[in-house]
């Protein structure tokens, strides 16, 4: 049990990975990428709209700031990860 969950969460912070990798890029997946981006798609952006509520973007310069949720989750996923 302890292997599934390890490697799920695993597959998960890949996931997040290439989810805010492609992000921008979503209307140009080629249809096998997008299925696989739409598969992340529906399990992060509930949980990332959920941790909006808690973080704030973070500034770093005028007019542009940094969207901290999903390093929130990666620390999340890690954590559970070392507890497992």
């Amino acid at each position: 049990m302890k292997l599934i969950l390890y490697l799920l969460l695993n597959i998960l912070i890949i996931g997040l990975f290439l989810y805010s990798k492609l992000l921008p890029y979503k209307d140009r997946l080629n249809p096998k990428y997008k299925n696989i981006f739409n598969f992340f798609n529906n399990i992060f952006t509930p949980i990332l709209n959920f941790l909006k509520g808690f973080m704030k973007p973070f500034n770093v310069g005028q007019g542009l700031a940094v969207d901290m949720t999903q390093i929130l989750l990666l620390a999340i996923l890690l954590l559970i990860l070392k507890l497992i």
